[in-house]
């Protein structure tokens, strides 16, 4: 299984001169103890949660001061695009980085769809047709285009990637119905959003099953599973542990961009995460069946999440998040043992965002160094193993 480091950019102010600057700090050291992989999103108009709008510049730096770790674009919001502008753009970057760059494509949110003036009912069908292009232009000598979206007279498109035939393609999902969708387009999944390995592994099983069987958008499939939470190893387990639970809780709090206008998120939140442990069974028995023996009238109404949602800040504690695999937290020990139940679906790479706004810079960079120290070596040696059993 393949590690990688996540980066919304997110920041205790709105110094973007020091969010930069740290987190180049933060991946150059990523590179240098061995993660394989970086993933940047790409998010415009969400002051305070992301300053990260131009993945692909951040990473023409980074090209230039990283050696082997692989760079992933987690996501290039494709409606945004035209698809002609993105071709060049990722190829380009994929030789200033002697082919280490990874392709990931979304839609994005309501919010910030609006904010470009673009219809969000739009979105899938932009994005759709927009991914078979790409492909095609990396592949053509001369290509032309006449959709519903973009056209595109006979012309040359350069450069071509640098790698053969083109980087890996991904998708970001967040549902299962993407997870289909993937599979029949022969792309790999970026499963954003924290869920317990346990919650994820049959859909996991059917992706594996249904990739199979794909008609690839590109040349290739990319036949892969990423997973992804939030994190941070220290050698202090407690203060990792409720370091890592608070960055969740954060993350996911109400009027974020990833829960903001979502019907139920919290009860979703809740089965991804395992749903409620047996320890707090009484805790949350009069906000959602817990099997607790009680009437339908002492079943409280919370259908604007608010009494779930506290239920779930003030209960839901830092050992169960830990102990499921739902958080990447605590001393090395802690983090090999989450990864590994993950591992034990059959997922190719994990995706752990360090840096938020509840861990300072200096945590993040002991966090990387302990990785690169204890974490990373138990899963490189596993990845060895594998492939001696192949061979």
């Amino acid at each position: 299984m393949k590690l990688a480091l996540q980066y919304e950019m997110q920041r205790h102010t709105l110094d973007d001169r020091l969010v930069l600057k740290e987190t180049l700090e933060q991946c150059n050291l990523a590179d240098q103890v061995g993660f394989d992989y970086l993933w940047f999103v790409e998010h415009h108009f969400l002051t305070g949660f992301s300053a990260s709008p131009c993945p692909d510049l951040i990473y023409s730096a980074l090209s230039q001061t990283t050696k082997q770790i692989r760079l992933g674009l987690g996501v290039v919001i494709l409606p945004y695009h035209h698809p002609v502008r993105v071709a060049e753009r990722v190829a380009m970057l994929d030789h200033l980085s002697d082919g280490r760059v990874d392709f990931g494509t979304g839609r994005s949110a309501a919010y910030e769809v609006t904010g470009m003036g673009i219809d969000p009912r739009d979105t899938r069908e932009m994005w759709a047709e927009s991914l078979s292009m790409v492909p095609k232009i990396w592949d053509s000598d001369f290509f032309e285009w006449e959709g519903k979206y973009w056209q595109v007279p006979r012309r040359q498109v350069l450069p071509k990637p640098y790698q053969d035939p083109h980087p890996p393609i991904w998708v970001a999902a967040l549902q299962p119905a993407t997870y289909d969708i993937a599979a029949e387009k022969g792309i790999g999944v970026l499963a954003f959003g924290s869920s317990s390995p346990e919650s994820l592994a049959p859909y996991v099983a059917a992706y594996k099953e249904k990739v199979k069987h794909a008609n690839p958008v590109g040349k290739v499939s990319n036949p892969q599973w990423a997973s992804s939470t939030l994190g941070v190893c220290l050698e202090d387990n407690r203060e990792a542990r409720e370091m890592g639970a608070e960055s969740l809780k954060g993350f996911f709090a109400p009027g974020r961009p990833y829960v903001q206008d979502q019907k139920d998120i919290y009860q979703r939140l809740l089965k991804q995460w395992g749903g409620v442990p047996e320890h707090l069974k009484q805790n949350f028995s009069r906000y959602v069946d817990t099997g607790e023996k009680q009437s339908k009238d002492e079943i409280l109404d919370f259908s604007g999440g608010e009494a779930i949602a506290h239920q779930v800040w003030a209960n839901l504690d830092a050992d169960t998040l830990c102990d499921r695999g739902v958080i990447i937290a605590g001393d090395p020990d802690s983090c090999i043992a989450a990864l590994k139940k993950h591992e034990a679906t059959g997922i190719d790479q994990m995706m752990i965002m360090m840096q938020t706004e509840n861990v300072p810079h200096e945590k993040v960079m002991k966090s990387i160094e302990l990785f690169g120290k204890y974490v990373i070596p138990e899963f490189k040696k596993s990845e060895s193993e594998k492939t001696i059993a192949a061979d």
